[in-house]
């Protein structure tokens, strides 16, 4: 009977020694928590989008309130997250615009040619790694929805072979940013209706060819800005968004509609 309970003994108070011992160490080596950290989480939306580019509202919440990042650092909360934790922490929040997703391209089912016919796994990784994908422009949208798969906000969709970003569930996380292979997306201020959808840098006649709602670098809409506000590089149209003041003119001159004005 001893050969049983003596074991049991000794275990049992060693489990207490080693129990006081850790509960001392806590003690000691406990770090105190900034009570602000909490504060400013139960601000932050909870998304865990990674838009902030920290790993989830937890992450970003001590950034904040050690002041590694910025109280706007949120783009999914906007402005008025941004006022709230500006007054926990006591900073004045700067005026952020809001900004939305914006695919590049306007090469659909209708308008871009092929080079081959994709018949593999839906993924624009894979594709884009077969000679640049089915278009025949290596620019274009391939369509196989990594980028839909990405946004946790159901906000970009892929019609007729382009992606689409609807703007009013877009909260400019990035997360389809990061997903595009072709590098297709980026941030545009919401207000914003006047957007180049192309991204083509070819030559105009093999971008013509390829596509006919490209980009063809024909400078009618650089020299026909008021307020210059679009300017052609590498022959791509490109709208300076602090200057634009949505007049159309461009849209007015533009060929091919590469530059559209989108509600």
């Amino acid at each position: 009977m001893n050969a049983i309970i003596t074991p049991i003994l000794v275990l049992g108070c060693m489990g207490l020694i080693f129990g006081a011992i850790l509960g001392f160490a806590s003690i000691i080596f406990r770090v105190e928590k900034d009570p602000k950290v909490d504060e400013v989480r139960e601000c932050l939306p909870g998304a865990n989008c990674g838009g902030c580019g920290f790993a989830g509202c937890d992450a970003l919440a001590d950034a904040i309130a050690s002041g590694k990042a910025a109280v706007n650092a949120c783009p999914v909360g906007g402005s008025v997250v941004a006022e709230k934790i500006g007054a926990i922490m006591g900073i004045k929040a700067d005026a952020s615009e809001k900004k939305t997703a914006f695919v590049m391209c306007n090469g659909d089912c209708d308008s871009a040619k092929d080079k081959y016919k994709y018949y593999g796994v839906a993924d624009c990784d894979l594709e884009n790694g077969l000679n640049g994908g089915h278009k025949a422009c290596s620019y274009g949208c391939l369509g196989d929805g990594n980028c839909v798969k990405a946004c946790n906000f159901d906000a970009i969709h892929v019609v007729n072979g382009v992606a689409v970003v609807d703007k009013e569930k877009c909260v400019a996380c990035g997360a389809c940013i990061k997903a595009c292979p072709k590098h297709l997306i980026e941030l545009v201020p919401y207000k914003s209706k006047v957007k180049v959808a192309c991204s083509s840098k070819d030559m105009p006649k093999a971008s013509k060819d390829n596509c006919s709602n490209a980009c063809m670098g024909c400078k009618l809409c650089e020299k026909n800005c008021p307020f210059d506000a679009v300017h052609i590089t590498d022959f791509l149209a490109k709208v300076d968004y602090s200057k634009c003041k949505q007049c159309g003119k461009c849209l007015e001159k533009c060929p091919t509609k590469a530059i559209q004005k989108r509600a």
